[in-house]
């Protein structure tokens, strides 16, 4: 048939949203979330939730969330890259953070050889000196690969001397990259504030000087660190960057220029569709204080997305090859400009080769095999992102608005306002965690005791100071930790037995289940019957069976594990029997009850 005459789903009548309702509720009400009398304008509260830090995630989206707008028109919500570069793939930035200049310029050297297109430098502080920033980037042609800088409170001398370096090449008019002048995050991360007058000072000098070059960064990821969630991530962002555009065109540079000079940092972690939303509402976000402070069109954000440093494990590090891949087609699906992938090892110290390859490759895989940059904004059309897009940007813009009527970024952080929102985000992602309704693969579910990890030479530490860092999987690997040091102190490893009941059929999902819960603390475990709990060497026992057996046999089980010299007796499951002290079940505070055995173990802190 001719294409025109090619209806989809021609063949199927149309969808109706109380149909799908229906149907919903009858499979709500074999849970027992629903019944029969439950009326149908309810059914999609029952499945929708919120976001740790309140953006609304509705159970349906239908055409009415259809995009608006066109790609690379405002309000740049479907920009396939920012400043006019099509379907170009995006910026493959490296960091580098090391503070030997030699061994900095041959990883960036071979970074640029095998598929980097753009560098960023740890400056300043226990990272590169300044003055050796010409050593870590000779045989860097600077015309062809842009330099970000982040230099914290040695921003002016870092740009002094890249500045010097450029004037040196004699392509100063070509020479691209940031500088990475952020006073205010500077503020956040360590409690010290910077000088917007010298960001202001270092832009003109930009703009007159190097006008491929912008001088300022603003890193929302000090926020995100710090356990903020999207919303509250991009609600300061912007806050920021208004601030940086009022300093700026203070000191007298045009509104273009100003918007020119200013580039955003964003976070994107394993949860791809709130990081696609992420990006594309910041874009929503800009493009209205871009309409309002009189800027030209053409003023899109720029975003540089980095995968999530607090997502990465030190446990299992493997695994965030897969969270930094999730994370990194979120950035590029979200039409990110540059993109940075952070080495799987990232947490045990400086990456090694092998490490920043597959940082690399990763890119490569989605450029090259994904060909995630041959398509114009390739979230567009998907209506739950549209919608997750529009409600992140809206959030965003009313912590933006309440930050403004608090003074501005400066003072709401003096305040203690955007601390005590970004602790209360994090308490809520913290308590998911602790219950695995947020699962760490390798750390709080499938943790593996016996593994190697592998050795890296220390990090240069960041600032710190200022706001708290926070990490997804610090409190299973502080209990990891505990029990490494009492196996080394010790020679065995904390041990709880399983004591199973009835048939093997009967017991294994729960011993199963128990089995990972414990060794997510670094406890290993023991299976047997209850009569076997004496010779086990353990002195915390679990019970392990269904509901029907333990009705029938955990009074008599929890006798005998007592008479075994058991001084806690778990089980797995619900429920109050004669003999148990406490139960762990799906749902429940994993982080408190591995706690509580540690203790009754006799494992110090």
């Amino acid at each position: 048939m001719p294409p025109e005459d090619l209806e989809l789903a021609a063949a199927f009548p149309p969808a109706e949203r109380d149909r799908w309702r229906e149907m919903v509720r009858g499979v709500l009400r074999k849970s027992g979330a629903a019944t029969d009398d439950t009326p149908l304008e309810e059914i999609e509260g029952l499945l929708a939730h919120r976001s740790y830090d309140g953006v609304p995630v509705p159970a349906l989206s239908t055409r009415a969330d259809a995009p608006s707008g066109r790609p690379g028109l405002v309000p740049y919500v479907r920009q396939v890259r920012a400043g006019g570069e099509g379907l170009a793939g995006w910026d493959v930035r490296q960091r580098h953070a090391g503070p030997d200049p030699a061994a900095v310029r041959e990883a960036v050297l071979a970074d640029l050889e095998n598929g980097v297109t753009s560098v960023w430098l740890e400056v300043g502080g226990a990272g590169l000196a300044p003055a050796a920033l010409s050593e870590a980037l000779r045989g860097v042609l600077l015309d062809l690969a842009p330099v970000v800088l982040d230099a914290a409170d040695q921003t002016r001398e870092a740009a002094e001397a890249f500045f010097a370096l450029a004037a040196e090449g004699g392509n100063g008019p070509t020479v691209a990259g940031n500088l990475g002048a952020d006073p205010l995050g500077l503020q956040a991360r360590t409690g010290s504030a910077g000088s917007l007058d010298e960001a202001a000072e270092l832009a003109a000098r930009c703009v007159r000087d190097f006008p491929r070059l912008r001088a300022i960064t603003v890193d929302g990821t000090v926020h995100h660190d710090a356990g903020g969630g999207d919303a509250d991530e991009l609600g300061v962002a912007v806050a920021a960057g208004v601030a940086y555009l009022r300093a700026l065109t203070g000191s007298g540079l045009g509104v273009d220029a100003a918007f020119g000079q200013i580039e955003f940092r964003l976070a994107v972690n394993a949860d791809q569709f709130s990081s696609i939303a992420k990006i594309r509402a910041l874009r929503r976000l800009w493009a209205r204080v871009a309409e309002v402070s009189g800027a030209s069109e053409g003023a899109a954000a720029r975003v540089h997305a980095v995968t999530s440093a607090a997502m990465m494990t030190r446990r299992d590090p493997w695994v965030n090859m897969l969270r930094t891949t999730v994370a990194a087609f979120a950035a590029g699906t979200g039409g990110a400009d540059a993109v940075t992938v952070r080495p799987f090892d990232a947490r045990l110290g400086l990456p090694d080769d092998f490490a920043r390859r597959i940082a690399r490759n990763t890119h490569t895989l989605l450029l090259e095999e994904a060909s995630l940059d041959r398509v114009a904004d390739p979230a567009g059309g998907s209506w739950y992102v549209e919608r997750l897009t529009e409600d992140t940007a809206r959030a965003a813009w009313a912590w933006f608005t309440e930050i403004e009527r608090a003074g501005g970024f400066a003072a709401a952080l003096e305040s203690g306002l955007i601390a005590d929102r970004l602790a209360a985000t994090w308490a809520r992602r913290r308590a998911a965690i602790a219950r695995r309704e947020a699962p760490l693969t390798g750390v709080s579910e499938f943790p593996n005791l016996a593994e190697t990890l592998p050795e890296r030479e220390p990090a240069p530490p960041r600032p710190g100071g200022g706001l708290p860092v926070v990490t997804y999987a610090q409190d299973f690997e502080a209990l990891r930790d505990r029990s490494d040091a009492h196996a080394e102190a010790t020679g065995t490893r904390p041990r709880v037995f399983l004591a199973v009941l009835g048939p093997v059929a009967v017991h294994t999902a729960r011993a199963s289940f128990a089995a990972n819960l414990f060794q997510a603390g670094g406890i290993e475990t023991v299976t047997g019957a209850p009569g076997e709990f004496a010779a086990s060497g353990a002195t915390v026992a679990c019970l392990c069976s269904s509901d029907r057996v333990y009705a029938e046999e955990a009074a008599e089980a929890a006798r005998v594990l007592r008479d075994g010299g058991a001084v806690k007796v778990w089980l797995a499951g619900k429920g109050t029997y004669e003999g148990v002290d406490a139960t762990v079940f799906a749902g429940c505070d994993a982080v408190e009850a591995l706690e509580t055995t540690l203790h009754d173990l006799g494992v110090k802190r």
